[in-house]
């Protein structure tokens, strides 16, 4: 695969990109607690409410990861075909800082939420 200009010019923002992109950010979390296959992690991304993850998606956001180094596929040579989904060392390291900003925000969303609204009235008493 060839490197992109954007890869060549900023390499770390473009990793960033990919951790904390709105499917490698639940990719990531998943996958901290076991391997998936792709059918179980489709639908365990899913119980997260609002839309789910579309086949696409998931695949691209996965190949990305595995590209990354962050995700490991092991295709089993069986019929039908399984494929399971894990960290490597280095998905772990990031998957554990992905998951202590996602619980940062749960535990301060109403600090954030109440600085919205004071910022929204100064917005609209101006």
């Amino acid at each position: 695969m060839a490197v992109s200009d954007n890869e060549a010019l900023c390499p770390y923002r473009l990793v960033l990109e990919h951790v904390t992109s709105r499917w490698g950010v639940l990719v990531l979390t998943e996958l901290l607690d076991r391997p998936y296959r792709f059918s179980e992690l489709r639908r365990a991304i899913g119980a997260y409410g609002g839309r789910g993850v579309s086949e696409k998606m998931l695949t691209q956001t996965l190949q990305t990861l595995e590209r990354d180094g962050l995700v490991h596929r092991d295709a089993k040579p069986v019929i039908p075909p399984r494929v399971d989904y894990s960290l490597t060392g280095l998905g772990r390291e990031a998957a554990e800082q992905v998951r202590a900003l996602s619980q940062w925000t749960h535990d301060r969303m109403d600090d954030v939420e109440k600085a919205r609204r004071t910022y929204d009235e100064a917005r609209a008493a101006s």
